[in-house]
């Protein structure tokens, strides 16, 4: 098992998922409810399945575009996502 390869990714999406939409969704559903877990459980299955279908998508991607491009092209929607937010604050 490539132990860096894991701790790189797994950084990275902790670090980015803090804060998220996402996480902000969970934390309000879970102080409505009375089963905290089924949120829990529910929130988990669904960033599984997320990250499932990123990592078949770049798999597949990968398979006909360079590597590079593929940084370049995330590089890129990055960019334009925090341009929009910043135009929005506007």
């Amino acid at each position: 098992m490539d132990w860096q390869l894991f701790s790189v990714c797994f950084i990275t999406v902790f670090i980015s998922e803090l804060g998220d939409k996402s996480q902000l969704v969970t934390l309000t559903m879970s102080s409505n409810s009375s089963s905290p877990w089924y949120i829990f459980i529910g929130s988990a299955a669904a960033l599984v399945l997320t990250s499932g279908l990123g990592v078949l998508l770049g798999d597949g991607v990968a398979n006909f575009l360079p590597d590079r491009f593929l940084k370049a092209i995330a590089a890129l929607v990055f960019a334009f996502i925090a341009f929009r937010t910043l135009a929005a604050q506007e």
